[in-house]
């Protein structure tokens, strides 16, 4: 049994709470700021346990130091950005184990937004927390990694089961469709899917969570069928 809360920060950003309601463990993923966080863990009366980094740029970290502080929850972040996540406690790699109580995550290695950025599967769950390398209907921009780099991990990422839920830290979802209708006007699940998410942020709600098989369905990166026209695409999108 798990319980997970979708804190909206900042602009654009989503911090995740993810709780095991056999244990009372609860991980925040990504917080960008702290004390959102610890208003809700102080609403639901939940003691925070692990604080989970995808990667180590400031709306995603910026409120790991205040939150280590006021918790002593664990710090874990990618062994490759031991020098770039705060109070790193605990340094992964691709197919380690994170225990979240009983709740059971899977270290995935996806290099390209940055050189040293995971996520995070919890196989039993459904749940796919992505940060920057997957959005619906869109992907991280290349800061660090390659074009290459990115086409696989998103490949990596689409290939986990269908139903699985993402979790991405952006709501980029209509300014993301906008953009895909132009890769792909003629694409029907598309033209539905921006239909739904216009209704949706017209009532100001949330277009996360999206499943693997909207984003397949959906979505130009997954869907480009190489590492070439991945790239073409992804430079495409920068200037749009």
């Amino acid at each position: 049994m798990f319980e997970l809360i979708q804190i909206p920060v900042l602009t654009d950003n989503y911090i995740y709470l993810f709780h095991d309601s056999q244990t009372g463990s609860t991980a925040v993923i990504d917080p960008a700021v702290a004390d959102p966080v610890l208003d809700v863990l102080a609403v639901q009366d939940w003691t925070l346990t692990h604080i989970l980094c995808t990667h180590h740029h400031s709306d995603h970290v910026g409120g790991v130091s205040e939150l280590k502080a006021a918790t002593g929850a664990t710090v874990v972040g990618a062994s490759h950005d031991r020098a770039r996540i705060p109070e790193l406690d605990m340094a992964v790699e691709d197919g380690d184990t994170v225990m979240v109580g009983l709740l059971r995550g899977q270290v995935l290695d996806t290099p390209g937004h940055t050189l040293g950025h995971i996520c995070y599967w919890f196989h039993g769950e459904s749940v796919l927390f992505c940060g920057d390398t997957m959005f619906s209907m869109g992907c991280g921009r290349l800061f660090e990694g390659t074009a290459q780099q990115m086409w696989e991990s998103l490949s990596r990422l689409s290939a986990l089961p269908a139903e699985t839920l993402v979790y991405c830290a952006h709501e980029y979802t209509q300014s993301n469709g906008r953009f895909a209708l132009t890769v792909e006007p003629d694409n029907a699940d598309l033209i539905e899917r921006m239909e739904q998410v216009g209704h949706l942020r017209s009532l100001g709600r949330s277009t996360v969570p999206t499943t693997l098989a909207l984003e397949r369905a959906t979505n130009p990166f997954l869907r480009a069928g190489n590492a070439q026209r991945f790239a073409e695409i992804r430079r495409q999108k920068d200037v749009f």
